[in-house]
């Protein structure tokens, strides 16, 4: 299992929101770049990188940022948040990107997921941010109505490479991931799943790594590691 340090893009800086709210945001960097070699050198096996201001808007807003850390960086680098049409798509994937993450397309436009991943294969991820077992699309501001459940089925049907799965209720919080509906998505889905949400300590990865499923690829953090609450090593370790 990876560990995937998350890099949160708003307004050019490295930012952490609490349960994706953001009016409730807490700015670590003004230098992305910086903070995307440091994970690397200290272990993290791919980069996680959400584009806020695209989830809000609807519409990638860091694409000419995201090209200079994929430049920069060796390990691969994987990209959400306001991917809603193909050329969106086809965009970050031609400066380098190695996954394109697709949240509320997946929901609104699952047809058109399938025509990408024939197109891009394993290259092509949903994310699936659920709060009370309920898919939230649109930076998590607004509630589908669809169990998380049944969209993983659906998207592993589509031929996606991943599904990562936040639970918004942990995220920013600290306080752990919610490995029973992690593992109810890893039972119901041949995909690889990247755990996302509340990872605040080695003893997280070790609950997630106890659930033994074989299809669980990596485990994004966040927080903790800009907070220093865990190590990059400790992590690791723990991973391996």
């Amino acid at each position: 299992m990876l560990i995937i340090p998350a890099i949160d893009l708003m307004d050019g800086k490295c930012v952490r929101l609490r349960q994706g709210k953001a009016d409730d945001k807490v700015v670590y960097s003004d230098d992305p770049v910086g903070f995307a070699l440091k994970w690397e050198a200290e272990g993290g096996g791919c980069l996680h990188i959400v584009d806020l201001d695209g989830a809000f808007t609807g519409k990638p807003a860091h694409t000419d940022v995201i090209a200079k850390i994929v430049k920069a960086v060796k390990i691969p680098v994987e990209v959400g948040g306001g991917i809603r049409t193909d050329a969106d798509a086809d965009k970050l994937l031609s400066i380098g990107v190695a996954r394109v993450i697709l949240g509320t397309r997946a929901f609104q436009d699952p047809d058109g997921i399938a025509v990408m991943t024939a197109r891009h294969g394993r290259k092509i991820a949903v994310g699936i941010d659920a709060r009370n077992g309920m898919v939230q699309v649109k930076g998590w501001v607004e509630s589908t109505g669809l169990k998380a459940i049944d969209l993983a089925v659906k998207a592993d049907c589509m031929g996606v490479g991943a599904i990562i799965y936040t639970d918004i209720s942990k995220d920013g919080m600290l306080e752990g991931t919610n490995t029973a509906a992690l593992s109810e998505v890893c039972r119901v889905v041949k995909c690889d799943v990247i755990a996302s949400g509340g990872i605040s300590s080695a003893a997280d990865i070790r609950n997630i790594n106890f659930l033994k499923h074989g299809n669980i690829y990596g485990a994004i953090v966040g927080k903790a590691l800009y907070d220093g609450k865990v190590s990059m090593r400790e992590l690791v370790d723990a991973a391996e």
